[in-house]
C-alpha cells in the first residue's frame, strides 16, 4: 500500500534530560537557546521549510504548558510597549512564531515504557491510516538544509517505501557513540539494520542514523509497549528495523550538517556553530577564545 505524502510531523521532547539538571527541572531541554531561538523553534522551522502543515509536539507534563505558551502567546502588551517606543520591528520574530504551521502539544502517554519510541506511539491518534508522516527528535539540529524536505522528496520518488531515514557520515573514532547503519549487500540505499553503539572495529559502515525519519502507519504495529528492547525501553530503531522484513527502508544522506544537542558538550558545539554561522559572531568567538 502506498500512503499519502506527509503533511504532519511529530517532534519529540518527552525525556528527563537528566544530563542538564538542574535547569531541565524547570525548562524542557529543547527550549535551551541557540542564539535568540530555542532549539525547538529551529526544528519547527525545518518542518515549515518543507511544507509541513501540522506539527504535534510530544512533551512532558511540565513541558506542555511551556511549549503551548511559546508557540501561541502573542504577548500583545509587549507589542503595544514596543510600538509606543518606536521599536515595533523587534516584534517581528514573535509574528514569525505565530505564523508557523498548526502546532498541537500533547503529553506522552504515561502508560508507555521509557524509550524514544513512546512519544511517537503517544501521537498515534493524530495520524490517519492512509498517510505517511515525519518524526524529528528535538535534540537533533541540522544546519544548511531541511532533512524533512529531503525525506519528502525521497518518498515522492519511492512511494513504496515502508520508511525513510536520514544518515550522516561520521569519523571512525566516534562510531561507537551512535547507531550505525548496515546497508543491504549490493545496495547503497536500502537498510539492513542499525547497530547501536558498536565497537569501532565492528561498525558496519560510517553512516550514523539520527532523529529524522519518514514513517508509514505500519510502524505502529511495532511501537507497542510489549515490544521493548535494550534496557526495557521502546526503541524507534527497533521498530524501523522490523519494517525491513515488510519492504524497503530507504537510507538518504543529509544535505546539511547534523549536530546533536543531547548533552552539554555537544550543545556548546552546536551553539558556537550557530553563533558563528547564523549570527555572524565567528570573529568574536575566536577573539574571546584566545583570552582563555
Amino acid at each position: 500500500m502506498n500512503y499519502r505524502t506527509p503533511t504532519k510531523a511529530i517532534i519529540t521532547d518527552a525525556g528527563f534530560a537528566s544530563r542538564y539538571l538542574p535547569i531541565t527541572k524547570t525548562m524542557p531541554k529543547a527550549m535551551l537557546p541557540l542564539g535568540a531561538k530555542p532549539i525547538m523553534q529551529l526544528v519547527v522551522e525545518e518542518c515549515a521549510e518543507a511544507g509541513i502543515e501540522e506539527i504535534i509536539i510530544v512533551a512532558t507534563p511540565e513541558g506542555k504548558p511551556i511549549y503551548e505558551d511559546y508557540f501561541n502567546n502573542a504577548i500583545t502588551r509587549i507589542k503595544k510597549q514596543l510600538r509606543s517606543q518606536g521599536k515595533e520591528d523587534r516584534y517581528a520574530p514573535i509574528e514569525q512564531i505565530l505564523n508557523f504551521p498548526k502546532i498541537t502539544v500533547i503529553e506522552q502517554d504515561p502508560s508507555y515504557p521509557y524509550g524514544n519510541g513512546s512519544p511517537i506511539a503517544s501521537a498515534r491518534k493524530f495520524i490517519q491510516d492512509d498517510e505517511a508522516f515525519v518524526v524529528l527528535y528535538s535534540d537533533d539540529v541540522v544546519f544548511g538544509s531541511s532533512d524533512v524536505k529531503t525525506l519528502i522528496e525521497s518518498y515522492q520518488q519511492h512511494p513504496e517505501a515502508k520508511a525513510i531515514i536520514i544518515s550522516q557520515e561520521m569519523p571512525r573514532e566516534v562510531l561507537n557513540k551512535y547507531g550505525i547503519i548496515r546497508l543491504k549487500e549490493g545496495n547503497e540505499m536500502l537498510l539492513h539494520n542499525i547497530v547501536e553503539k558498536p565497537k569501532i572495529e565492528d561498525a558496519p559502515s560510517n553512516l550514523t542514523s539520527y532523529g529524522r525519519y519518514l514513517l508509514t502507519p505500519e510502524v505502529f504495529d511495532y511501537l507497542d509497549p510489549r515490544n521493548t528492547g535494550l534496557d526495557n525501553e521502546l526503541w524507534t530503531v527497533d521498530a524501523i528495523t522490523r519494517m525491513v522484513d515488510d519492504g524497503d527502508v530507504i537510507v538518504e544522506k543529509t544535505h546539511g550538517e547534523w549536530m546533536t544537542t543531547g548533552d552539554p558538550k555537544n550543545y556548546l558545539q552546536a551553539y558556537l556553530k550557530y553563533a558563528a554561522e547564523v549570527d555572524g559572531l565567528g570573529d568574536l568567538i575566536k577573539e574571546t577564545a584566545q583570552k582563555y
